[in-house]
């Protein structure tokens, strides 16, 4: 690369950077480029029945203050079935538990070992899953590179996820410069594996969804030949 060229490349990244205070520039397959403001980890949710408004379920959610439940109502995956003033029934991801007053529910026991998966590479080298994002299926590509989980457009749609309502964020990719938006996944799971509060970006020119280190950060990555296996940490 020339150093013109080079010059003007990162003329192009400091002015992308300075678009949005705090931003943080990340790379993933195809030379895709995010500019996307720092965000925190991600953590599976804790749900605890703490008390008791009226007739509302005092519920506390992960570190989030706790917060008055109504029959019916819902806060990503966690939704309000049942409450008696002593047990509230609880869905999350589908499944119902029962919480009792002061007691966490932190996750189902597996008793069969830790949650992991085993990939195969595809005939283009990449490691390829079928995803449920939201508990809807789509196909993945394992990304290292990416720092979030990317969802193209059309399969934003597909699926039901509001992008519109999140943050803008600039992008450049391989094919020019375009723009996306940075939203957060209530489940995303790989298998075995389902993590909730995965921060992504959806994207108009990106060919296929990505499963980046929002999702990946928490796993522990073994390759073996042509296959790798993801266990989940935490």
């Amino acid at each position: 690369m020339s150093k013109a060229r080079q010059e003007r490349r990162r003329a192009l990244l400091l002015a992308g950077s300075a678009c949005l205070p705090g931003g943080r520039l990340v790379a993933g397959l195809g030379g895709l480029l995010l500019v996307v403001p720092p965000v925190g980890a991600a953590g599976a949710p804790r749900v605890a029945l703490v008390g008791q408004i009226g007739n509302k379920a005092l519920l506390a959610i992960g570190s989030s203050q706790p917060r008055a439940f109504a029959i019916g109502q819902s806060q990503g995956p966690v939704r309000l079935v049942a409450f008696d003033g002593s047990e509230a029934l609880v869905e999350i991801d589908g499944v119902r538990y029962t919480l009792h007053l002061g007691e966490p529910w932190t996750g189902p026991s597996s008793g069969s070992g830790p949650a992991e998966v085993v990939l195969k590479v595809g005939t283009n080298g990449h490691f390829h899953a079928e995803a449920r994002i939201n508990g809807t299926p789509l196909p993945v590509i394992v990304d290292t590179g990416a720092s979030f989980v990317a969802v193209p457009v059309a399969e934003a749609r597909r699926i039901g996820l509001p992008y519109a309502d999140g943050a803008r964020v600039a992008l450049w990719t391989a094919n020019g410069n375009t723009w996306g938006y940075k939203i957060r996944i209530d489940t995303v799971s790989v298998g075995n594996i389902s993590l909730h509060g995965i921060d992504a970006v959806v994207q108009e020119t990106l060919p296929f969804t990505l499963l980046g280190m929002s999702f990946l950060s928490r796993m522990t990555m073994r390759r073996d030949g042509d296959t790798m296996t993801l266990t989940r940490r935490f």
